[in-house]
């Protein structure tokens, strides 16, 4: 009974030792852990930089938006402002938001006091001028502190210009699910890590349901993104996606893509691509231009020319009987035409484009040795990608004859004509865009510089990839059959009175279940303008179409002649002053609103006088006076819209962006319609609507 005893006082002694220790001593440490769970290095986001066009246009930036919650236990707020201040804020939520009655707002509010709710859920997505205004609500005008307001801050992408160059412009997606898992499409995608920056570290404290800084020290300072300045031309992106858009309506097509390129540096101007959807509506929901190789058809007729010129295989004069328009070749394989041509040269083949014109030729020369025609392709760069920085980059293909398994008896005639190969739209453009550089090829870009603020980072100079695909005389002869192409061939719709284009016509059979189908066809033209001294060259691929029609001339060649002509008028150093029709105008021209120096510098070259406002003036409303133009100043200042009306995008959107205003874009053209008038106060971050219509 002793000995139970002593060991009973022994344990009760250790209980009670444990306890005090526990007490007193474990509970300092204790407090030091749990403090240590409320402090922790958190990261800092670094704001992501700025997509801009070739001017200077906002392509993709990042837009705050703001999470709203409220304490409704905060130290400053008193049950007398909440109580005095119910009604009114309840009004004003329902009022902004829109989302539900003043009586829900204040039924929602007083239940969240009542259960005494430090992180109450208001809106998930507030913008700019909302939490401005939200700011001098009842309530929340009196402070955080006595309000018990809290704001997260959170950046969202956002494109100006809505759908426009959605795909070339991009975007970069963490999947939710797995953070390793990136999706990088466009611009955003292949520039991101300029983009990006590089996140900062804080140690911050976590008060309540929120984390705040320590100090205002960082561990890591964040480093803001560059800015990227693409190569696009916002106002030929319009045009270019308008006209696309239009034809594929017209003729209730799948799907069609538009790339114009600058002949000299390779930058890309602008690049559309529209798909069909369930609805009949066209949107870009893939680059088809760099994404999607398919057989060409006739536009490949330039490769084979080129190849079978420089090897000797034929002479542009040389002389092709055609017949009536078919050809066999082989008992099971017969050539056609879309109507017999006779004996017509090689080149006048190349200009109506007959297939057994341009095959028959290629196939004598080279049947014996088929690998030399494959080299002659190759040499043109036509077998390899192009390496452009936007991922998705289909590969071309060009079959080898040492490949048996692929390689048959008509495999080299469909060759010649653009079948049993395979190229991108954006590879295809690259081959005509070196005809017209004088036979140099050059790399395609989409970017001309990155810039951190005022200092460029990165220059993107123009890249040659072949500094001569074939010599002087053949460039020559090619040269001289596109544009014959466009005056007396198939192409002659294209035809212009102010300037010459060059290039070629295509329509190919889709391979669909391993036959080519009858009524599915991909139509394009290709080709470059001013033909004399090309400054731009073009592409344009429509598939499947409903209409009927299915040829490159009446499908592809008409968005091709749409997008030349609107540039030609649009760039006034592309034109030929000597036989200009400005010298024989009988009055001045409507012009649009622009700067005061531009409008004295087209008033300069169309030989026109001006009269009216300062030479102060920044910006100015134009009007014809007989054969003066009439300029009155625009007055703006950065406090209140500017009038954009009548103005062209690329004006309009410097003007309204330098204002701190966020602009939508409807239509092309001139300005029509602005959704805030002129002269209103502005809110910056406000978003403004503007509606541009063809004059």
């Amino acid at each position: 009974m002793y000995v139970a005893y002593l060991v009973f006082c022994i344990v009760g002694a250790v209980v009670i030792f444990r306890v005090v220790r526990i007490q007193f001593t474990s509970k300092t440490t204790m407090a030091r852990q749990t403090e240590a769970l409320k402090t922790q290095m958190r990261v800092i986001e670094a704001s992501r930089g700025n997509i801009y066009s070739d001017n200077g246009s906002l392509l993709a930036t990042s837009m705050p938006f703001y999470e709203l919650r409220l304490d409704l236990v905060a130290d400053g707020l008193t049950n007398e402002n909440f109580n005095n201040n119910i009604d009114s804020l309840s009004f004003c939520l329902s009022q902004l938001f829109k989302d539900k009655s003043q009586q829900e707002y204040k039924s929602i509010l007083v239940e969240a006091k009542a259960d005494s709710n430090r992180y109450l859920l208001l809106n998930r997505r507030v913008k700019h001028d909302e939490l401005l205004k939200l700011n001098k609500f009842p309530l929340f005008n009196l402070g955080k502190n006595k309000s018990g307001l809290i704001t997260i801050k959170e950046s969202k992408r956002s494109r100006p210009y809505g759908y426009l160059a959605a795909r070339t412009i991009g975007y970069e997606r963490v999947e939710k699910d797995n953070k390793n898992d990136t999706t990088r499409v466009g611009l955003e995608g292949a520039f991101s890590r300029y983009l990006a920056g590089v996140n900062g570290e804080q140690l911050m404290k976590k008060v309540g349901p929120r984390w705040k800084p320590v100090s205002e020290k960082y561990n890591v300072l964040p480093q803001n993104g560059a800015d990227v300045i693409s190569t696009i031309d916002i106002h030929l992106q319009a045009v270019a996606e308008q006209a696309l858009n239009d034809q594929l309506i017209k003729h209730e097509a799948k799907s069609g893509c538009v790339i114009v390129m600058e002949v000299e540096t390779g930058y890309i101007k602008a690049m559309a691509n529209l798909t069909r959807d369930e609805n009949g509506e066209y949107y870009e929901y893939f680059n088809h231009a760099i994404g999607t190789a398919m057989e060409p058809g006739s536009t490949m007729k330039l490769a084979s020319a080129i190849v079978a010129l420089e090897d000797g295989a034929v002479r542009p004069s040389d002389t092709v009987s055609t017949g009536g328009g078919k050809y066999k070749y082989f008992s099971d394989f017969e050539m056609s035409d879309t109507k017999g041509h006779g004996n017509i040269t090689f080149e006048e083949a190349f200009v109506v484009s007959s297939n057994i014109g341009i095959s028959k030729p290629i196939y004598k020369y080279y049947k014996k040795n088929p690998k030399k025609f494959v080299d002659g392709l190759k040499r043109l760069g036509l077998n390899l990608p192009l390496g452009i920085d936007i991922v998705g980059e289909a590969n071309p293909y060009v079959k080898n004859p040492s490949d048996r398994a692929n390689w048959s008896g008509p495999t080299l005639p469909q060759m010649s004509i653009g079948y049993e190969i395979k190229t991108t739209p954006l590879q295809t453009l690259v081959l005509y865009n070196a005809i017209a550089n004088n036979g140099k090829m050059v790399k395609p870009q989409f970017v001309k510089e990155i810039k951190r603020g005022i200092n460029t980072v990165k220059t993107f100079e123009p890249i040659v990839l072949n500094e001569k695909i074939c010599s002087d005389k053949t460039i020559a002869q090619v040269k001289h059959m596109m544009e014959e192409v466009v005056e007396s061939g198939t192409g002659k719709d294209l035809k212009s009175a102010s300037f010459k284009i060059a290039g070629k016509t295509g329509t190919a059979q889709i391979l669909d279940g391993g036959r080519y189908s009858k009524e599915k066809y991909l139509a394009s033209f290709c080709g470059y303008f001013p033909a004399n001294k090309p400054k731009y060259s073009c592409i344009v691929v429509i598939r499947e179409t409903k209409s009927g029609q299915i040829y490159g001339a009446e499908i592809s060649a008409p968005v091709f002649k749409e997008i030349a002509d609107k540039i030609y008028s649009r760039k006034i150093e592309m034109h030929n002053y000597l036989n200009s029709p400005f010298k024989k105008m009988a009055s001045a021209p409507e012009l649009k609103n622009t700067k005061y120096s531009d409008a004295q510098m087209l008033a300069k070259e169309m030989n026109l006088k001006y009269i009216g406002t300062d030479e102060g003036s920044t910006w100015v409303k134009t009007s014809a006076q007989g054969k003066k133009i009439k300029l009155t100043q625009l007055k703006s200042n950065e406090t209140t819209v500017p009038d954009v009306i009548g103005m062209g995008l690329k004006d309009a959107m410097y003007l309204l962006e330098k204002s701190g205003l966020s602009v939508m874009v409807k239509g092309t053209g001139t300005v029509k319609r602005q959704s805030l008038p002129a002269g209103n106060k502005i809110y910056k971050g406000q978003k403004i609507i503007i509606d541009l219509r063809l004059s």
